[in-house]
This record gives C-alpha cells, sequence and structure tokens, in this order.
C-alpha cells in the first residue's frame, strides 16, 4: 500500500509539474507557431522573431491551411497565428481576408504584414492563408478554430482506418452514422433498459430464468436469421438497374449478416444440444444468487459507480497526457518555428503516466471485486439473513477502505506486470508488420497468446483471493494460495458450475445483443435508400454487449463468490453439532445434484468417479 501511495504521489508530481510548466495554459488557450501564448503576455524566445509578443487581445490559435495534415505525426502542418475572431464566412479572396481584418480586426495573416498590406505585398501568398479560407468556429474551452465542414480531415479519417480502400466509403459509412445517430442514441438506450430488466427478472424468476433464457434465445436467433434473409430476399426482389450505389451496399450488407447468423445460429444449437443435460443444474445456483440480490440490491448498482470513477481517473489521465504534449522548454525546429520538447530524464515521464493508467484502472476494478465479494461473504456467513447489515455492501466498502487496500494494490499490481509485456509486444508487432519474417511474426503472437492467458488465469485467481480475504482476513498472498488450493480440489465442480453458469450468462448477452440488433434492424430498414446502415448497427450491438457485459459480470461474480464460500463451508464444516453448514438448501442440493450427475457419466471409466469423495 505505501508502494502504491508513493507511485500514486508521483503521478500527482507529474500533473503538477506540467502545469507548472505551462502546459496547461498552452493546452488550453493554444499557442502559435512562434511559442506565443494566446491571450495573454509573452516572454522573448531567444533566436525566434515575433515571439514575446503582447497578445491579450487575441484569444484563438488559427491555421493558415488547416487541411494540412502530417498524416506521420497526426498533426496540421501549418503555420498557426493567435487571432481576435475566427472567420464564420468563407472568404475566397485576399480583398475578403482584408476587408474581414478591417471590420473584425482579426488579422488572419502573419504578424509582420500590416492588413492594408494584403492585396499589395508580394509576401502576402506565404503569409496569408491558403484560399478559400473555410468557415471556421472556434473549438469550446480549447480556443482553436476549426473549419465547420470536416470534409478536409477526411484523408487523416482514412489513413487511421486503413481497411477503407475508397473514400467514398468512408464517406457514405460516416454519413450512415450521422444521419441516424438518433436511432443509434434510442438503441443504446434500448440495450441499458433491456439489461435492467434482465437483471430483475434474474431476481425474481431465477427458478425458471434458465429455460426461459435457452427458448427466448432459440426463438431470437431464428427470428433474427428468418427477418434477414426475409429483407434481402425482398430487397433483391425490388432490385432494378436504376438503384443507388447505397442500395446496392445495404443488399450486400444484407447478405454478409444473414449468412453470419446462421452460421451463428447452428453453432448456438450444437452447443446448446451437448451442453442440454448439465442446464437444469445450473438453476439452483441462480436461484441462490437471485437470493443474493434480493437481499443485497444495491449491487446491481456497481456497475455504475466502477464506470463513473473509471471515466473521472481517464478523463483526468488523458487531461495530463495532453499537458505533456504540450510541456517542455521552447526549442526552434528546422523550419524555424517554435516546438516545446522536454529534455534529459524528464521526456520519459509519459511511459510513467502510461504505467499508471493500467494499474489505477486495475486498482479500481479490484476494489469492486472486493466490495461485492465482502457483501456477499457477508450474506453467506450470516446464519439468520434478518441479522444482515442494514447496507452490506457499505460495510464491505468500510473494510476495504480499513483493512484491503494493501491487498487490491498488490492484486492489480500483479496484472499490471503481466499486462504492460504484453502491450509493448503488441506494439512491437504493429510496429514491425510487414517487416518481420514468418517464425518471428509466430513467435511475437504466440507470447502475446501466452500473456493473455496469463493474465487471465490470474484474474480469476485474484477475484478468489478477493474473497478468501473477505472470509479469513489473511493477506493477498496467504488469500491466493488458500484459494488455489480450494480451487484445485473442487476442479470437476468449478468447470460444472463455471461452464454452465457462464454460458447462460453469455445466452443473456445474445439475447440483449440479439434484440437490441433485430429493432436496429427494423428501425433502420426504413432508411435504407439513402442511409448506410452497415457502421450504425455494428456500432449499437457493440454498445449493447458492452452494456450487458457489465451488468451480467457482476452476476457472474455472485456466482463465483458463492462457489467459494461453499467450498469453504463444505471444507470446515460437515454439519455436526457445533460445526453446521453456513450455505442454503438449494445450493446443497445442487452441487449434489451435480456430484451425482458426473459420478454416472464418470462410471465407464472409473476415474473420474473416484475424485468424487462423499461429503
Amino acid at each position: 500500500l505505501l508502494n502504491y501511495g508513493v507511485f500514486f504521489l508521483l503521478q500527482g508530481f507529474i500533473c503538477g509539474f506540467s502545469i507548472a510548466t505551462g502546459a496547461a495554459a498552452r493546452l488550453l488557450s493554444g499557442y502559435d507557431s512562434y511559442g506565443n501564448i494566446c491571450g495573454q503576455k509573452n516572454v522573448k524566445v531567444e533566436g525566434i522573431v515575433n515571439s514575446g509578443l503582447d497578445l491579450t487581445h487575441k484569444k484563438y490559435v488559427f491555421f493558415l491551411d488547416p487541411c494540412n495534415i502530417d498524416l506521420v505525426h497526426q498533426r496540421i502542418k501549418s503555420l498557426a497565428l493567435c487571432v481576435s475572431a475566427c472567420p464564420r464566412k468563407e472568404l475566397k479572396t485576399l480583398a475578403d481576408i482584408q476587408k474581414f481584418a478591417e471590420t473584425n480586426g482579426s488579422t488572419l495573416c502573419s504578424y509582420e504584414l500590416q492588413s492594408s498590406e494584403y492585396t499589395t505585398d508580394p509576401r502576402a501568398a506565404k503569409l496569408c492563408p491558403r484560399y478559400p479560407v473555410p468557415e471556421s468556429a472556434p473549438i469550446p474551452f480549447f480556443h482553436r478554430c476549426a473549419p465547420v465542414n470536416i470534409s478536409c480531415y477526411a484523408k487523416f479519417a482514412e489513413a487511421l482506418i486503413t481497411f477503407v480502400s475508397d473514400s467514398s466509403v468512408l464517406h457514405r459509412l460516416i454519413s450512415g452514422v450521422m444521419t441516424s445517430k438518433e436511432i443509434i442514441m434510442g438503441l443504446c438506450l434500448l440495450s441499458l433498459v433491456l439489461s435492467m430488466i434482465l437483471m430483475v427478472i434474474i431476481r425474481y424468476i431465477s427458478r425458471v430464468l434458465v429455460w426461459i433464457l435457452t427458448i427466448l434465445v432459440i426463438l431470437g436467433s431464428l427470428g433474427g436469421t428468418g427477418v434477414l434473409w426475409w429483407l434481402y430476399a425482398k430487397q433483391q426482389i425490388s432490385a432494378s438497374g436504376l438503384e443507388t450505389q447505397i442500395a446496392k451496399d445495404n443488399l450486400q450488407a444484407l447478405l454478409i449478416y444473414a449468412i453470419a447468423a446462421t452460421v451463428f445460429t447452428v453453432i448456438l444449437f450444437l452447443i446448446m444440444l451437448i451442453m442440454r443435460k448439465r442446464v437444469a443444474l445450473t438453476i439452483a445456483l441462480f436461484h441462490v444468487a437471485g437470493k443474493v440480490f434480493i437481499h443485497l440490491p444495491l449491487l446491481v448498482f456497481q456497475p455504475f459507480w466502477t464506470f463513473f470513477v473509471l471515466i473521472l481517473f481517464w478523463t483526468y489521465w488523458i487531461a495530463v497526457l495532453l499537458f505533456l504534449g504540450t510541456t517542455g522548454s521552447p526549442v526552434p525546429n528546422e523550419e524555424g518555428f517554435v516546438e516545446f520538447r522536454m529534455v534529459g530524464p524528464l521526456k520519459y515521464m509519459w511511459w510513467y503516466h502510461v504505467v499508471g493508467l493500467i494499474w489505477i484502472s486495475e486498482f479500481i476494478l479490484a476494489c469492486q471485486q472486493m466490495t461485492v465479494a465482502g457483501a456477499v461473504v457477508t450474506y453467506y456467513f450470516t446464519r439468520e439473513k434478518r441479522n444482515l447489515p442494514f447496507t452490506p455492501i457499505l460495510a464491505s466498502v468500510n473494510r476495504l477502505v480499513c483493512y484491503h487496500l494493501g491487498t487490491v494494490a498488490k492484486g492489480s499490481f500483479i496484472i499490471t506486470l503481466v499486462k504492460i509485456p504484453r502491450m509493448i509486444l503488441i506494439y512491437i508487432h504493429t510496429q514491425l508488420k510487414g517487416k518481420e519474417n514468418a517464425c518471428a511474426r509466430c513467435m511475437l503472437k504466440a507470447c502475446i497468446c501466452c500473456l493473455w492467458c496469463l493474465e487471465k488465469c490470474l484474474t480469476y485467481l485474484n477475484q478468489n483471493a478477493y474473497t478468501a480475504t473477505a472470509i479469513n482476513s489473511t493477506n493477498f498472498c496467504t488469500s491466493a494460495k488458500d484459494a488455489f488450493v480450494i480451487l484445485v480440489e473442487n476442479a470437476l465442480r468449478v468447470a460444472a458450475i463455471n461452464t454452465v453458469g457462464d454460458f447462460m450468462l453469455f445466452l443473456g448477452k445474445v439475447l440483449i445483443v440479439c434484440s437490441t440488433g433485430l429493432a436496429g434492424i427494423m428501425l433502420l430498414n426504413y432508411q435504407r435508400d439513402y442511409t448506410i446502415w452497415v457502421l450504425p448497427l455494428i456500432i449499437v450491438c457493440l454498445f449493447a454487449f458492452l452494456v450487458a457485459h457489465c451488468f451480467l459480470s457482476i452476476y457472474e461474480m455472485v456466482v463465483d463468490v458463492l462457489f467459494l464460500c461453499f467450498a469453504i463451508d463444505t471444507k470446515y464444516n460437515d454439519g455436526s453439532p457445533g460445526r453446521e453448514f453456513y450455505m442454503d438448501k438449494v445450493l446443497m442440493e445442487f452441487v449434489e445434484n451435480s456430484r451425482k450427475s458426473m459420478k454416472e457419466t464418470g462410471r465407464a471409466g472409473g476415474a473420474e468417479g473416484r475424485e468424487l469423495k462423499p461429503m
């Protein structure tokens, strides 16, 4: 915890250093190509003309050629000046630029030219903006004049989106998103509402939830696939030689979606056919988890506050990163303009800042896991549920802050140690793309895959270690060892419970995505003649999956905590007087039924059956 505190203080030092060196003022107010900060008096930079000016009344940064974008360094490669007002209409000639300067008092040419010399001085061709000057408006809070028509940034967007080879395709995709933005927002809200409804259903009808989910997913998959093929057939029949390019794109997208939905439905049916005998075993565990949510309703809101805290931290992190991008000492570049660069060891501060992003984000997520684990442990090991604390969630947060912050810091640090090498390898693989040989590429991908698997295993072990800490109040390493031993001793039960339980929660996510996607298909279908809706539908489905994952991951966490509590309960208690079980009867029936089922399947080989000892 002390190490984490020192690390956190150094993060604050980076923020304070960037602000103290003027980076905040340069970021928010903007600066010109001569190192002058707009809207204030400036200090002379040695060797730079036009530096040290009093620009108190010139508060906006204006780029002479805002569409000249350096794709390599991803920045605007243009002379920047401080002006008193952005041109709110298009200026087509030097005479228009001169008239704008005389009318608004905002000179858009370099400082050494007077407005009266714009049309007579031959230097105006280099020192004045490239015309026609596009209509622009100041960016809120950042005082930069940005063109109102962003078409000149299309080349930059095409460079970032490498899979688009035709700029017309990119323009149609972007126009489709902009035209359908109200529908996209409505469908995103629908996915949020559906996730909340599913959480309520899990709480109150957990006994029949598994069968309801199974039936709805089957109907949803068949219905979605059928609707896609129906729409494809309908549009193909009504197609004519005069149809637009957008209609052709939509027809091709419908065919791809229909084929993908058909393949997905077949695979889903095969998986459900294989797991049909184990579906009934999940009902009891879901029932117990439903009881937890009835007694601890605040668990539903855990994704909200975690997401809120993460958003606050990410906003702070991005702001400091921008500060670091504008901090440093003024240095003349090869073009004779000013750039701000850090020299010496300070130029590596952004690496430390990136590590902070990973560690602190993992720390916040680990705090959520510890809070949920503490609340569920309190519920499980309280024999009389009416004696539960008034707010077990707040009691768990209090224990976390008072006793377990070091445990959470250590667990998140271990994940960080694995995540950083994986990100470095991904960066190296990206930089060497197309340059390395096949053997090196294969080795890099294998290392990245191994580190990803290790990260997932450690994340699962950390979550169970937090549960063991909440039960026994032991340190992280002791809790991780105890949790690992318990999981190994109950390997078959872990496989049975987690496989079926996670699969059913996955079906819940599929249900939300299918429902949102089906609604999106029906709504966007009315715009098929003038809007290409491939990208809007992908955006909606991705958002629906993320929302469903955030909500149902809490349910998955509760199931995992309940199982570890049960395993520890059966290890140290046998039901005799003085050593009574804490578990719910329904959970005991679930595990007993699972044990009997696996015994029956293991009789042929005998090996697995001998591993299942009676409780």
